[in-house]
């Protein structure tokens, strides 16, 4: 299993002979207006792909399929949704279902609780992007276990450090776990992903696991970076399972 982190929460995921693009944002840098309440004026994506964008048709036509944890324009933009086929299987939560099948995607798969396609199981996991009124603003989010073989990768989509994630931990005992992190915030309410101190109590409630902070540095209203996060993990000793990959970096998830 190996995936390649593309930029923000956007990954290339290559298992059990199969490609997913997963939360894809494939938009120029600043090609979108500031985030309404982000407390300032900046056109996002901040940075650009890793790779041309004329090397974008070549991705497209790699996939066999994609994995959305929720359509919010960070994760689902209006060029992923333009560019790819409407043909191609799209895995998400129920809550999408008719979202997706409007814009025309004809192979929508919800997945309720798991899913079993071309020897790879998907179980959805729930989380809480935030808390308070802007947490319920937010909406439903999910995250996915993707479980190949004896591999077990935990993608645990946009959510802070709540009970849903502990359980998936307890639950599944990933090899491998994917964290939305940068500490996002509105002008108001608190962070709805992952702070880097978060990102420290997943490692340490899954020791078996090595981890993976991504979400950083491509939205207006992050609020921590790389550095910061990687020192986090190195102040606590754990910067031997706490992962900052950079983007167009690639990961090999082993047993």
């Amino acid at each position: 299993m190996q995936v390649q982190l593309i930029r923000n929460a956007t990954l290339l995921l290559k298992v059990a002979g199969k490609t997913l693009l997963i939360d894809p944002m494939l938009g120029a840098r600043a090609q979108y207006d500031p985030l309404p309440m982000a407390g300032n004026n900046l056109r996002y994506p901040l940075v650009d792909l890793p790779f041309p964008a004329e090397e974008l048709p070549q991705l497209v036509a790699s996939l066999d399929a994609v994995l959305l944890t929720h359509p919010h324009p960070d994760h689902w933009d209006t060029v992923a949704q333009q560019l790819l086929p409407k043909e191609l299987p799209v895995f998400c939560q129920p809550a999408d279902e008719e979202t997706l099948l409007g814009q025309g995607f004809t192979q929508v798969r919800p997945v309720e609780g798991q899913l079993n396609w071309e020897g790879i199981q998907f179980s959805r996991t729930s989380g809480q992007h935030g808390t308070g009124e802007i947490g319920k603003l937010m909406g439903t989010v999910s995250g996915f276990v993707v479980e190949a073989g004896q591999q077990r990768l935990y993608i645990a989509g946009d959510t802070i450090w709540c009970d849903d994630v502990t359980q998936a931990l307890d639950q599944y005992q990933p090899d491998a776990i994917i964290l939305n992190a940068g500490a996002a915030r509105f002008a108001q309410g608190d962070p709805i992903v992952m702070t880097a101190a978060e990102v420290l109590q997943v490692a340490q409630h899954a020791p078996q696991a090595q981890v993976y902070a991504v979400h950083l540095e491509a939205v207006p209203h992050g609020t921590e970076n790389r550095a910061t996060t990687q020192a986090v993990a190195e102040q606590e000793g754990l910067s031997s399972r706490v992962h900052v990959p950079a983007d167009g970096e690639w990961i090999t998830i082993q047993k």
